[in-house]
Order: structure tokens, then sequence, then C-alpha cells
């Protein structure tokens, strides 16, 4: 649900007209894998009046290579490790740097894993740790990969002008006001719904995004592109120059990776993806610290642990009991947002955030525990209409029933 973290949150909008959930402060711990994906779709001619259309716009600022002074390793200089971490994104890095703080030194003899690299040279660990991102196929699991997807499109531009108070940030806004002269992208759109974020720097300066908060099978691209074009027009924003885009797709909930297991995962692929928001960073940052002295309990202790009980160690450190039962609640919150049409999530969207923010606050950034999850849930559909409650009770009985099997499964 984003990448930019605001200095305040504001309008969090879901009807017509009116904004639903003022804030004054809030953070976004978030960020979202540059992946792209295309689907083939039917191209609709659109009329861009007097706004123009943004989408030919070439961003300013391309990517670039990082600037680092790690040094270049030679496999014969050292042939084994104590951890070897696969990546260097967030996650990769902040357990490298946690992991290097103990000092680990071990002797090496045997329970070892093995890294083979293009180049054709061996490295050896105690621990191999992938941080390498949602594509990994390093990591194991039991069950299908069933994943949800968020996608979206954002632009970070210089405009004529924007209608945005320059001292708030907007959230989510659901209206499809917009769409009123776009008949194809508004049953779309009515169907597997889409919002704004919204960010300005300035008067001219702006960040903008329109988002699939979940889909299954992911909504396309150039779908999103389209819709994000409509808005902008219905706002009168006229696009001068985009200074940076971002394109990007995140699998959502789906089965946690087999538990334990040779390989080590953090980030990504190991699982801590919020299952019903996207947020990841923040959560990776923070858990980064328990994996790091899971690993050095086991191999900076005078028993070097190692082979299985390590793995097992490690696994349980990212994913003890409590926290596995308290993705299956998020899991759920995915699959009842998948059932929901534009209506039903305005409507779920405002018992939400109508709730303690104690609750919205802890269940964003993944802090709630389990008994305050179930408190969550019935504070939830208490404050939820009876429109709303009936969508959860007649779209969400089959997803109700997984989760309380997989809560059961987890438990034994």
């Amino acid at each position: 649900m984003g990448t930019l973290v605001g200095p305040v949150l504001s309008a969090f909008t879901t009807s017509k007209d009116r904004p639903l959930f003022p804030s004054p402060t809030a953070s976004l711990p978030s960020s979202k894998p540059h992946l792209t994906t295309s689907r083939k779709t039917h191209h609709h001619e659109i009329n861009t009046s007097r706004f123009g259309n943004f989408l030919h716009l070439k961003p300013e600022s391309k990517p670039g290579c990082l600037d680092s002074d790690l040094p270049w390793f030679n496999p014969s200089d050292r042939p084994c490790f104590d951890v070897i971490i696969i990546g260097t994104g967030p996650g990769g890095l902040r357990l490298a740097e946690q992991v290097s703080q103990y000092g680990i030194k071990v002797k090496h003899e045997e329970f070892e894993s093995t890294i083979q690299c293009d180049d054709g040279s061996e490295l050896k660990a105690s621990l191999i740790v992938d941080a390498s991102g949602f594509s990994s196929s390093f990591v194991e699991y039991d069950k299908p990969r069933n994943y949800g997807y968020q996608i979206a499109h954002g632009i970070f531009a210089e405009v004529d002008s924007h209608p945005f108070d320059l001292d708030k940030m907007v959230l989510m806004d659901w209206r499809d006001s917009h769409l009123g002269n776009e008949p194809y992208l508004r049953v779309n759109n009515s169907k597997l719904a889409t919002f704004l974020y919204a960010m300005p720097f300035d008067s001219n300066l702006i960040f903008l995004e329109e988002t699939s908060l979940v889909s299954r099978p992911v909504l396309s691209y150039s779908e999103i592109k389209r819709r994000m074009e409509a808005r902008l027009r219905h706002l009168g924003i006229r696009v001068r120059k985009v200074i940076e885009d971002e394109k990007c797709l995140i699998p959502m909930g789906g089965p946690l990776p087999r538990i334990p297991q040779n390989v080590m995962a953090i980030g990504g692929i190991s699982g801590v993806v919020h299952p019903s928001t996207g947020y990841m960073v923040a959560r990776t940052m923070a858990l980064a610290p328990l994996v790091a002295e899971a690993i050095a309990e086991c191999l900076g202790s005078t028993r070097m642990i190692r082979g299985r009980p390590l793995y097992h160690k490690v696994w349980n450190g990212l994913w003890p009991i409590e926290r596995r039962l308290s993705r299956e609640f998020c899991c759920f919150g995915m699959e009842t947002l998948l059932k929901l049409d534009l209506v039903g999530t305005r409507n779920f969207f405002e018992a939400f955030f109508d709730l303690d923010p104690y609750y919205w606050h802890g269940f964003l950034s993944s802090r709630l525990s389990l008994h305050e999850f179930a408190s969550f849930s019935l504070s939830l559909f208490g404050h939820a209409s009876n429109s709303s409650r009936l969508d959860i009770m007649s779209k969400c009985p089959v997803p109700l029933v997984r989760m309380l099997g997989n809560l059961a499964l987890q438990v034994i």
C-alpha cells in the first residue's frame, strides 16, 4: 500500500464527495519491489481534452548503480563462512549488519551448505540466507503459492497545479466519479476497484499513484495506467514533467515456506509481506535483529549448533507460533478483500477506520498480538454496516473456514 512515507496523512476517501477519515499523523512503513507485469488487454480510445496524456512522458531520472565500498570477494581467499546472504536489498543488508555485530567466528568441519556461482566457484557456509526477493527458487514450499497481487503505477511529477492540501497526504481515494465518461473503465472498476495516493510537496510538485490493493489474478498494468489518466484528467491535473516513475507488483498472502528447511529466508520470499496491505520493508528491518540473535545463539555458542537444530532455531526466530497465527488472520483479511466489489470495499474501510486507532494502527504495522487480533476482528464486525456484515457472511465463509482450519493445524 505505497512506498513513500509522508509527514501527515489526510483524507481516506471512499464516497463520491466526502472524506471519510482525516488523521493528524500516521506512518506508512512499506515498500514495493519494482516488478512489472503484462497481460493482453483491449485498447479503448480515451479523450484527453486540454489536460493531455501524461503516459507518453518519459521519467527524467534514470535508475543507477548503487555506490558501495564493499570489496570484491575472491573465492580462493576463504573457502568457508559462518553465514552467506544472497541478495543485497533492505532485508539482506540489514541482516548482514546485525549478524556482523556479533563477530561470529566458527571453525567449520561439517553441516555445511554450498553455493555454486555462475563462474563455477563454490562457497560454503554453516547457514545460507536467501534475501533475493519473490522470484527466488532457493526456498521451498509445501503448498501452492496462491498469491493475491497488488499492482500500482506511480509518478513523482511536476504539474501545473493540483487540488490537494499541501499539509496532508491522501492515503486511499476510492471515488469513481472520474470514470463517469469512461463506461468500460467504470464497469471494470466497480468489480476490481483501484484507489489514488496523493502526496504533495508543493503546489507544483506531487507524488501520485494509482493502486489495486489486491486482486487474483493480477489486474493488468495498462488498466491501472488508463484509470490513473482518467482520474488526473477529472481532477484537472496537467502533468508537465515526470521526474520519476514507479511500476510495482507485490505478491501477497499465500502459504509460508516450509519450516524449517536448509536455506533460511528473509524479505519477500520469507512470507513477511503483510497479506492485507503489501507493507514489508519496515517489518523486515524490525525482524532482522531477531533472526540475527537466533543465528548468533547457535553459531556463536560454545556448542556450535549447526545442521537441522540451527535451521529450526532461525526459522522459528522469524516465525514463532504466535506470529504464524496472526498472519492467518491477515491472510483472511486479504481473502475477504478479494471478494468485495467497490461498494463493499468502501463499506469495509469505513468500518476499519472507524475503529479505535490502536487497532487499525496495529493492524497496518503488524504489531497486534494474537489476542488483540481476535478483539480487532470482533470490533470490526461490530462497527460494520449491515450491508458490510452481509457481504462478509455471504461471500467469505470459505476463507473463514480455511483460516480456522489453518489456525488449528498451526496449534497442533
